[in-house]
């Protein structure tokens, strides 16, 4: 009889250690929204053992694993679960907002004739430099002192002439139809665009070319 009571109380100890772990996971679980990445140790203010209830949550698929010390929760669509955004996907690797996400396809939008799809994604930031995968996709980190907050005309069109050279559609028929295009653009935020973010090339073909319709920078 001595034995029994010994069990049913290790038993009832046991219970409550399962039931204030699930307590405890469930409190964290609580705190993931969807479409959010988090670090482990911002996790670790909501859970006393971060670790544990983190591969209890990746195995049970409420939580993915993007990197070492990086996680997320999928948003759920009509196609099922998804990734985070990219934009989050960064903002989570830097630890800041200070980047600008973009990619070769934004130049489609100046009509220079620029017409292939690429799949590539190229982050302008302070901190970082080199190709780095975030949830399967790599995005190429290119640390430069200045860039834009956003993408404007001005901005993509002189970020094209500064990249000619790594597109893959005939060069010459794009400058040409992208110093031709310069001209139409607002002139102020032209000249702020190539100063603060051309390189000495790109500075030299706009010049040139504004120069001929006696519209200098």
């Amino acid at each position: 009889m001595h034995e029994f009571s010994i069990y049913l109380l290790v038993f009832s100890l046991y219970l409550l250690y399962i039931c204030s772990m699930m307590n405890k996971l469930n409190t964290l679980k609580k705190h993931l929204k969807p479409g959010k990445v988090y670090r482990r140790a911002e996790l670790s203010q909501w859970s006393n053992a971060v670790d544990r209830h983190l591969a209890q949550l990746v195995e049970d698929g409420s939580v993915k694993k993007l990197s070492p010390g990086l996680y997320y929760m999928p948003r759920q669509t009509v196609f099922g679960a998804a990734p985070p955004e990219e934009k989050e996907l960064v903002r989570s690797f830097l630890k800041d907002d200070e980047f600008l996400l973009t990619t070769p396809n934004d130049y489609n939008s100046l009509g220079v004739g620029t017409t292939q799809l690429y799949n590539k994604r190229v982050v302008y930031n302070h901190k970082r430099h080199g190709v780095f995968t975030l949830g399967g996709r790599a995005f190429y980190f290119h640390a430069k002192h200045r860039f834009p907050k956003k993408l404007s005309p001005e901005f993509l069109l002189v970020d094209l002439l500064n990249n000619l050279n790594s597109l893959a559609e005939d060069k010459g028929a794009v400058l040409q139809k992208t110093l031709i295009k310069a001209k139409s653009l607002d002139r102020k935020s032209l000249q702020q665009s190539v100063v603060r973010y051309g390189n000495a090339k790109t500075k030299a073909l706009i010049a040139s070319a504004l120069k001929e319709s006696s519209y200098a920078i």
